[in-house]
């Protein structure tokens, strides 16, 4: 079976350019979260990341969440204690939007704890 290729590796980096605008255009603060859904979101969260601090000096913290995909209704772990994320502005970052659900219990964890603002940011 033959691979289909969604988006080329010069398509990737102007996407993730493009993104890391909108997330600095969208939040005017000295610090942000970036929350990458574990594996595939945290790698794109990591770039988005690089690009914000290359064309900004706003502080990026970034945070690792593991959600169990197959049964989301299980506890969501996070890299960062609540301190460090609470009161902050959030971007929540994946790499892919399929049915969303993953999405809305990630944005259901973080809505638990007071914060200034919650935003998404997909890939495809």
């Amino acid at each position: 079976m033959k691979k289909q290729v969604i988006l080329s590796q010069n398509d990737i980096e102007n996407k993730i350019e493009r993104i890391a605008f909108q997330i600095l255009e969208t939040f005017n603060e000295e610090e942000l979260v970036l929350a990458g859904i574990s594996k595939n979101g945290y790698i794109l969260a990591t770039l988005l990341a690089e690009k914000c601090s290359k064309i900004s000096d706003v502080s990026i913290i970034l945070c690792e969440i593991t959600i169990n995909k197959r049964n989301p209704n299980f506890a969501i772990q996070t890299s960062l204690p609540i301190s460090e994320y609470q009161n902050k502005n959030i971007v929540l970052v994946d790499d892919v939007l399929n049915t969303g659900s993953t999405l809305i219990y990630g944005v259901k964890h973080f809505l638990e704890a007071p914060v200034k603002k919650i935003k998404t940011a997909v890939l495809v």
